[in-house]
């Protein structure tokens, strides 16, 4: 085995997906401190230090484990803490404080495929530098669409549920709330748990919301930074 290959790998794809979870996870501190609540600004979570923002189980070992099993990840970082109660307008601010996370990886997937056609023309794909770049660059577009696509999925406590919340009428948005306590058993047994079941009673199609849901959004994002940045990228 070559061990510098497989380190030069793992760090293709441990480089972005840090800054994809840590730039996120700052937005959310940044915006809500532009908006009235200082709560994670006095904790030290608008930064893009990663290590303030890394969970060990769900940053590290979880995806970890899932990707070496299976080559799919998932995880989480530490919430970033947001007293909505101090927002100036916290049911609008509470929106913005939400879409500030998925905002930001849109960007960076953007970013990210202008510079993997810069790091084409300044090194070509075959070297060994251009190879990696070439890697990194579009591990971090792909990592950086799915992060905000699957975050603005409307169930809370992910992001997209806080903006339905802040947008649905009080009469479907207090029940929606009110499911934030149940909001990740019920995203762990959707992606993970039904499949599972379903592959062990036999059924002969593939019962993946993953590949149903986010995979197609996922493609269809890609797909329109592919046209705007005029660079081809790998799903």
């Amino acid at each position: 085995m070559d061990l510098f290959a497989t380190a030069t790998d793992i760090l293709a794809i441990a480089i972005p997906v840090l800054i994809a979870i840590t730039s996120h996870e700052a937005a959310h501190g940044f915006v809500a401190h532009r908006l009235g609540d200082d709560t994670a600004y006095r904790l030290g979570r608008v930064t893009f230090n990663p290590f303030r923002h890394i969970d060990a189980f769900g940053t590290i070992l979880l995806p970890a484990l899932l990707w070496i099993s299976f080559h799919f990840l998932f995880g989480w970082a530490k919430p970033v803490p947001v007293d909505f109660s101090r927002l100036r307008r916290p049911r609008r601010d509470m929106v913005l404080v939400a879409a500030a996370g998925p905002g930001v990886n849109i960007l960076i997937a953007i970013v990210s495929a202008i510079l993997l056609n810069v790091s084409g023309a300044i090194f070509g794909s075959a070297t060994g530098v251009g190879e990696w770049l070439g890697e990194a660059f579009n591990t971090s577009v792909v990592i950086n669409v799915v992060l905000a696509v699957f975050n603005m999925l409307p169930l809370p406590p992910l992001d997209g549920g806080r903006v339905a919340v802040g947008l649905l009428p009080d009469r479907l948005a207090f029940p929606l709330a009110r499911l934030e306590r149940w909001g990740l058993p019920i995203i762990i047994a959707v992606l993970f748990l039904i499949p599972w079941l379903a592959a062990q009673i036999g059924l002969g199609y593939n019962v993946s919301v993953f590949n149903w849901v986010i995979l197609p959004i996922v493609e269809f994002v890609v797909h329109i930074i592919e046209i705007l940045t005029g660079t081809q990228i790998a799903v």
